[in-house]
């Protein structure tokens, strides 16, 4: 999609209501989700983290979207894919500072040239004990990425109309930190699979794309 158009039809999204947890537990790779999730609320010493969903015009002006490849290390995430994002840090102003200055750290997107327009629903990742808050932005011209050396293997360009289609949806067979071969649902975008968190993330902002555009 042209991004002029979907820039007239993305600021729609703000008076949306969030599908939420419904959408989250489709490409959940977990049963117990939930109560997983209930528990680290009742437990209170889950950490806090903020991503950014960052749409942007490509070269060609087409509407695309950004995520990160991770450097391979000894974590829960190791080499998987995600959105641009992390840790709440002491002095960040809310979560929203956390995503955007996240998001310049990884990719090299100034701040200031994001335009924030949806608070998603948060989510649990229970590997790593973290509640991660989802934002939806868009610059409003194509961003000069720059990988985070430390962080980031490679950045990952989505058109939207690949992320749109349903072959974008698959199921993978995998091991994880919680158990050995199993399947899990999954999207396949730009040769990559993307599951779990970033999974269920992305299948909110899919419904609403869905239904604005």
């Amino acid at each position: 999609m042209d991004f002029s158009e979907f820039k007239e039809k993305i600021v729609k999204i703000n008076k949306m209501e969030l599908p939420g947890e419904q959408l989250h537990l489709k490409m959940a790779p977990i049963e117990r989700l939930l109560e997983l999730k209930q528990n680290a609320r009742d437990s209170k010493n889950a950490k806090k983290a903020a991503v950014l969903v960052l749409f942007y015009p490509s070269d060609r002006l087409e509407t695309h979207f950004v995520l990160i490849l991770r450097k391979t290390y000894k974590g829960v995430h190791s080499a998987q894919v995600g959105f641009p994002g992390g840790k709440w840090e002491q002095g960040d102003v809310d979560y929203q500072h956390t995503a955007l200055r996240e998001t310049e750290e990884e990719v090299g997107v100034p701040v200031g040239s994001v335009e924030v327009l949806k608070e998603l629903s948060e989510i649990y990742i229970p590997p790593s004990n973290f509640f991660v808050q989802p934002f939806l932005g868009i610059t409003h011209a194509q961003p000069k990425f720059i990988a985070q050396e430390e962080e980031v293997e490679a950045i990952i360009e989505v058109p939207l109309a690949t992320f749109l289609s349903e072959k974008a949806i698959t199921t993978q067979t995998l091991s994880t930190s919680y158990a050995k071969q199993i399947e899990v649902p999954a999207f396949f975008l730009e040769e990559h699979v993307v599951w779990g968190a970033t999974a269920m993330m992305l299948n909110e902002v899919r419904e609403m794309l869905k239904q604005l555009l």
